[in-house]
């Protein structure tokens, strides 16, 4: 089952209960989007600069492929984001 077909199937059971119908998938994705950058950024403001730490890749996106990939794309994956 698809989200179009469980959505269809959401504002059945509320139309039979008469409850409000759900809203249609996507509606919030870009609210959420946001917000989730937004917490990120917050995070990072308030976590002490020893405790971020550069995490496996030292900061850079290569390092993060590197450690997911054996290393193929290290090279070619740009610095700091």
């Amino acid at each position: 089952m698809n989200a179009s077909q469980q959505h269809l199937l959401d504002t059945y059971r509320a139309a039979r209960r008469a409850e409000a119908a759900p809203p249609a998938p996507g509606t919030h994705t870009v609210r959420t989007a946001h917000e989730i950058r937004r917490w990120f950024r917050f995070r990072t403001v308030v976590t002490e600069p020893g405790e971020r730490g550069a995490g496996r890749g030292g900061g850079r996106v290569g390092g993060w492929f590197a450690g997911r990939f054996g290393g193929r794309f290290a090279g070619r994956l740009p610095g700091r984001l």
